[in-house]
């Protein structure tokens, strides 16, 4: 693993953040996202174990976290790159992983991130949603469900407001 440890460093400019008996994290440039993935799983990376979305609103970015798995290594790689969350886009890995595709359609609807070349990014839980996107952290679901849901004249209702 040393050495490929080295060459992701090398070629990629990876920073490594953790290394454990089975489990490595790393933090990358997000533009070098499909060059990496690509090298991996040409590498023994071949499982797209998951992918994560963290709203790190203080920044202003969403972290994103993508788990590969090395089955003939017995590793975990764990990447972490960084997007704007004011134009929250990444080049989609699912060409490369296919069962990506489905996780970057949940943080897409969650998330509001923009998966660029995946063709499949409708609506996977939130049918005819119409406010912004749930699981960012400055989205009021308090207001949208009195909005949505309640009436302030409404006798039975009106706690709801208080």
């Amino acid at each position: 693993m040393e050495g490929l440890i080295s060459k992701i460093k090398s070629k990629f400019g990876a920073e490594i953040l953790k290394k454990e008996k089975n489990q490595i994290w790393m933090k990358i440039n997000n533009k070098d996202l499909i060059n990496i993935c690509n090298f991996l799983k040409e590498n023994g990376f071949d499982f797209f174990s998951c992918l994560s979305a963290i709203d790190i609103l203080e920044n202003n970015i969403i972290e994103l976290v993508y788990h590969l798995w090395s089955q003939e290594k017995k590793t975990i790689l764990n990447i972490k790159t960084e997007i704007s969350r004011e134009k929250p886009e990444i080049n989609s890995i699912s060409k490369i992983y296919t069962a990506s595709q489905i996780h970057e359609r949940e943080i897409h609807e969650l998330f509001g991130v923009n998966f660029l070349g995946n063709s499949d990014l409708s609506e996977l839980f939130l049918e005819d949603w119409s406010g912004p996107a749930p699981f960012l952290k400055d989205f009021d679901w308090r207001e949208y469900v009195r909005e949505k849901f309640y009436n302030k004249e409404n006798e039975n209702e009106k706690g709801y407001y208080n």
